[in-house]
């Protein structure tokens, strides 16, 4: 089978026009350079569009220090990946193999033509997330980690990245390949370790470390005060970002993980107007998160709201959890709801290491051939067990009452109770983790029966409950008793959206009253943006 990396440059072939080649030289800067020049190395700031006039550039495997593939960049190519949009860094370098003419426009120049000349910026989008996906599908990148199935903190470093569609190779310990790396960068062959480059071994690694070094963390200058800043990045905070960044508003998107949301847990949604044969909410929000780039929206993660105030010039300002402060005319309140801890003992032990709470190809890999429990009765429950019953053994899933049918998508309980890999058990629940470092069984209880019994479990998902992720709101909005956000003229807001408070609107799932699905939260996400061009232009 032919590898992918070879077509990662030259895929999508489809030129820029000589107008928009013209338009760029009038914002860039054309430069000969000679060959074995390095255009960009890795790590860089993707902070310049190169486009090739004449000469030839190739691309640098960040791992091997040579040629990425099979494929160079020729006269009216250009080099560069969706990071260009993100203003992160650079995934692998660029060398020149002759002498070349590049021309050179500045990011945020760049960014503005494209907003101005929408022929263009399809273009070239089109390109850099194609490559991006290639990138994603053929396990070569910068980032490569090494014993994700024998650290929790792996794999959550391994979740961060796929959630956020951030390529990562992944080695097994005691492989070829792994032991290589290790003797590489000098450490110990049977220690877990995340390593960038070639060489560079990351010390005691966290998603927000990786978050820094991609340029991921926080794309906003200290002293930037936004349009609108959207706390949240499910769906109804993306759609936000989409239509904020298209009406020319400047907007921020933070969310605490990953862009997606609870949604982007989702492994496959069917009923999503515009796909017959269903999406990942993974991908569904990373196409908007791109178009939401395309027009000049920025998005930081893992960054999570620790509180707001109101300052006396009228804005608002939200701390974040690492103490940085961000400040906006406006503010989207977009968390969503969290599903809730069971209250059983050595729970947070084994979060990661045998709990989870998202079924995507990142948890699905250590549910290989084995039996696995879903706990929930809703659709995302349904979802994670038909998705988990693709590589697992067996899916038994749980739920604490008698029937499906007031909860669960008939077309989803229908193909539940069809597949023989999945079992439904009703009036149960779990009540017992069994393990050392990884969980190896669980005790289920039959209240139906009074009998307790044991399944064979590496791999528990917890969808259960929905708790709304309002706590950092400092008082400022009113709350129903459950805690979710009261909009609409009964709190003496003008729009089905605006809080208690002007300036602040809540839209999706952490919204009093709103129905719990992608479909609406995406709607109320875009409606509401109109809503807040009102307020920031008065």
């Amino acid at each position: 089978m032919e590898p992918l990396a070879p077509d990662l440059l030259t895929m999508t072939r489809t030129p820029l026009s000589e107008a928009h080649v013209r338009a760029m030289k009038r914002i860039g800067t054309v430069t000969d350079y000679p060959e074995g020049h390095w255009l960009v190395k890795l790590g860089d700031p993707a902070d310049a569009f190169h486009y090739l006039e004449d000469g030839e550039v190739e691309a640098i495997d960040p791992v091997t220090g040579k040629r990425y593939g099979n494929a160079t960049l020729g006269p009216t190519q250009y080099f560069g990946e969706i990071s260009f949009l993100t203003g992160g860094t650079t995934m692998m370098g660029a060398r020149c193999l002759k002498p070349s003419r590049i021309l050179t426009v500045p990011r945020v120049a760049m960014l503005e033509l494209m907003s101005q000349v929408p022929e263009m910026s399809d273009i070239i989008v089109t390109v850099f997330a194609a490559r991006r996906r290639r990138l994603l599908e053929s396990n070569e990148a910068a980032l490569t980690v090494i014993g994700a199935e024998k650290s929790r903190e792996l794999r959550r470093i391994v979740a961060f990245a796929g959630r956020n569609r951030i390529p990562v190779r992944l080695l097994e310990l005691e492989t070829p390949d792994a032991d290589q790396e290790a003797e590489l960068c000098s450490i110990h062959k049977r220690e877990p370790a995340v390593i960038f480059g070639k060489n560079n071994v990351i010390e005691d690694p966290t998603p927000a470390k990786i978050a820094r070094l991609l340029g991921l963390d926080l794309a906003a200058e200290a002293d930037q005060v936004y349009d609108v800043v959207v706390v949240g990045g499910g769906p109804a905070g993306v759609a936000a970002g989409v239509y904020a960044g298209a009406e020319g508003l400047s907007a921020l998107v933070l969310d605490d993980l990953a862009i997606g949301g609870q949604a982007g847990t989702s492994s496959r949604i069917e009923n999503y107007m515009g796909f017959p044969t269903g999406i990942s909410g993974a991908d569904l929000c990373w196409r908007g998160e791109v178009q939401a780039m395309k027009f000049g929206t920025r998005f930081a993660v893992p960054r999570r709201a620790r509180s707001i105030e109101k300052r006396d010039d009228g804005t608002f300002c939200i701390t974040l959890d690492s103490g940085t402060e961000v400040c906006a005319k406006a503010v989207i309140v977009a968390t969503g709801v969290q599903y809730r801890r069971l209250p059983i003992d050595r729970l947070e032990e084994f979060e990661s290491s045998g709990i989870y709470y998202a079924a995507t190809d990142v948890e699905a890999r250590y549910c290989r051939d084995t039996e696995v429990v879903v706990i929930g009765g809703g659709n995302s429950a349904g979802q994670a067990a038909m998705f988990l019953c693709r590589t697992a053994k067996h899916v038994h899933v749980l739920v604490r009452g008698p029937s499906l049918a007031a909860s669960m998508s008939d077309y989803l309980l229908s193909r539940l109770e069809a597949d023989p890999k999945v079992t439904i058990h009703y009036n149960t629940q779990m009540t017992g983790l069994h393990g050392d470092d990884a969980l190896t069984s669980v005790t289920i209880r039959d209240s139906s029966a009074g009998e307790d019994w044991t399944v064979n479990a590496r791999a528990v998902f917890v969808m259960v409950g929905a708790a709304p992720n309002t706590g950092w709101l400092s008082g400022l909005v009113e709350l129903d008793d459950k805690g979710f956000v009261k909009t609409g003229p009964k709190v003496g807001g003008d729009s089905a959206y605006e809080t208690s408070h002007p300036g602040i609107f809540a839209v999706g799932d952490v919204r009093a009253g709103s129905i719990k699905r992608v479909a609406s939260a995406v709607g109320e996400g875009s409606v509401a943006i109109s809503k807040v061009w009102d307020f920031v232009n008065p």
